[in-house]
This record gives C-alpha cells, structure tokens and sequence, in this order.
C-alpha cells in the first residue's frame, strides 16, 4: 500500500514539472529551424541557377512565417477502497495517469511572382547599393565583376544571352585599382537629397595621407574614366556612358542576370550538351584570369557528393559547390545577401494564422 501511495505521488509531480515546455524549446526551435531553412535556401538557389542553364523556369518559394506550438496534457487518477475487517474483498487501490504530447508548426510558403518578382528579380541592383557593399567591407574584386556590367564603358565579361563578351582589359584593370584604393581607406560615400528628392550617390576621395602608390592608382582611374583630376567628389549614376567629367556611369545587372551568368560556369555533362538539353559553356577562363573571372564553380555528376557545401538533383544529375572552394562559396553568399537587399515585398498578402491558446 505504501508503495503504491509513493509511486503515485512521484507521477503526480513528473508530470507538474513537465508541464513548462516553453523556455526549453527556444534554443531547439530556433537554431533548428534556422538551420533548416538555411539549407534550403541554399538548396533553391542553387536549383534555380541550374535550371536557367537548362533553360527552365525558375521558382523562388519563401518561408513567410513560421509557428511551432506545442501541447502537454497530463492527468492522474488516484481512487481506493477502505473495507471492513469483515469484507471478503479487502482494501483496494486504483491509481492511473494519462499524458498527452503535440507538436503543431505552422509553416507558411509564400511564391515570389509577380510585382515582387518583377522588383526583386528583374530590376537593376542601384549603384548605390554597390557601393554600400564596398563601405561595409566587401571586397571591389568581387563584387564587381558579379554585379556591374560596365564603368563609364567599359564592360565586364558577359558569358551568357546575345552579348557574350570576353570583357574589356580596362574593365578589370579598374577593378584592380579601385581595390588598391578601398584597401588605403581613402574612399567614401554618402547620399545626397536634392531639393526635388532625389537621391545622388557621391563617391570622395581623401586628399591627406594618400601614399603615392594609391595617389597613382587614383590618377589612373581619372584618366581612364575622364573625370576631372580636380574635383574630390564624383557623381555615381546609372547607364552605360557619363555626362560630365563629374561623374562614373555604372550599368549594374540584376539579380536574375547574375543567376543566368553564373549558370553557364555549370560543369554540365557531355551528354546533356549533346541531347540538346543544354548548350555548350562559354570558353572558361584561363591563367591569372581564372581569380577575378571564374566567379563559381558548380560541379556535377551521376553520384551524390559527400564533401559539398550545397548540392540539388536534377536531370538524374547531381550538382554541387565544393566545400573547400571559398571563392565559390563567397560569391554564393553574395548573392544570397543580394537577395535580402533587394526584397521589397512586405507580408501584407500573408495569410492569418490563429493560434490557440491553453
């Protein structure tokens, strides 16, 4: 009997202190799920750059929200029966528990079509989001290349659509020694807010403590694009040629021309190429041009990759970036921090989601 009076007791209070499952689940939940759609996100982006090599339509779907409840019943039934000295039965002990455990997230999708596509998709990143990525760090010989089609000009290498181009000298040549400068700290940026609002991006040079190595870079990038070796402060605009001798013309792609370039840096099979299911690649780059051209390396091949940082099936193929090669995985990064950049969409056409209480 006492036994069994203890054994119900310790039910009773497991059960009271297992009721509080809130504060456990956070850390679960939220590098779970972080990491979850960190993959695939990574996954469909990479999917949809293949399939642009194979001149299929691409699908962007979006975790718009996500809601993980959770439900914890417990119950226990403790009933006896005291009998006389005389009752045949004797005494009698009934005890009983019962749980109950539910875990319900919500996940809600949301395709990018539309308006949202259109914005996000198929607009020209501003110049001036290009030149926020340089202040914050990132380096010009990445950046560059993926998104700036062409300075005052001269244009990058274009390796897919009817402008395939190999991509002027100079182009890269400016690359170079606008690196040299961003590395001296000698640059900047700021926005300027005209009198009818809008917005002009200006790029300053500092006139003191410039080394003469970055002073000669300077001077070089001035006679190359034309601008006034006077002036400190040089307009940024969109378009292919400048107006003045104030001002640096930058035609910047989008984020869906940056997917289509990268994708013809496919390592496709011989055997797609001859059925027809994609084209040939555009002549890779060789020597010393390989670093600052060869933007990423996606490989492919019948069998799953074990060492990958990202990989997709399709076309019963596998295709993969290596996780030892940075360089690619640094451009694949890049693009995905452009795609946070350029979202402008809002959750104003998300469903309601209830949530019961208790």
């Amino acid at each position: 009997m006492n036994y069994r009076i203890i054994t119900a007791i310790i039910a009773i209070f497991w059960l009271t202190g297992c009721t509080h499952i809130g504060p456990k689940t956070v850390p679960r939940d939220r590098f779970d799920y972080n990491t979850a759609i960190a993959e695939s996100w990574k996954e469909q982006t990479l999917l949809n750059i293949v399939k642009l090599r194979y001149a299929d339509m691409p699908l962007f779907v979006e975790v718009a929200s996500v809601v993980s409840g959770y439900t914890l019943e417990g119950s226990v039934n403790l009933g006896g029966t005291v009998s006389s000295e005389a009752a045949i039965q004797g005494d009698f002990l009934a005890l009983g528990t019962a749980g109950k455990y539910t875990d319900r997230p919500t996940i809600t999708y949301a395709p990018i079509t539309g308006a949202k596509f259109n914005e996000s998709f198929m607009t020209p990143i501003p110049p001036k989001t290009v030149l926020f990525m340089i202040q914050s760090g990132w380096p010009v010989d990445l950046i560059y290349p993926i998104v700036v089609d062409s300075i005052n000009g001269f244009r990058s290498r274009q390796a897919a659509g009817t402008d395939q181009r190999l991509g002027d000298p100079e182009y890269y040549y400016l690359v170079s020694l606008f690196r040299k400068i961003q590395q001296s700290g000698t640059v900047g940026m700021r926005i300027i807010k005209e009198k009818d609002k809008k917005e002009t991006t200006v790029l300053f040079f500092h006139r003191k403590n410039i080394s003469p190595d970055v002073a000669e870079a300077r001077m070089e990038i001035n006679q190359l694009l034309g601008l006034d070796p006077e002036k400190q402060e040089v307009k940024v605009t969109y378009g292919l040629i400048p107006q003045s001798d104030n001002e640096i013309a930058m035609l910047t792609r989008s984020i869906m021309q940056i997917m289509v370039n990268l994708s013809t840096q496919i390592d496709v099979p011989f055997e797609h190429v001859s059925d027809g299911l994609t084209v040939d690649s555009f002549p890779l780059p060789v020597g010393d041009e390989v670093k600052i051209k060869q933007l990423i390396r996606v490989k492919s091949g019948p069998d799953k990759p074990e060492n990958a940082f990202t990989t997709v099936k399709y076309e019963d193929n596998w295709f993969w970036i290596d996780k030892r090669d940075f360089q690619s995985k640094r451009t694949f990064a890049f693009l995905m921090i452009l795609f946070s950049l350029t979202e402008t969409g809002g959750n104003e056409g998300l469903p309601l989601v209830t949530i019961p209480a208790g």
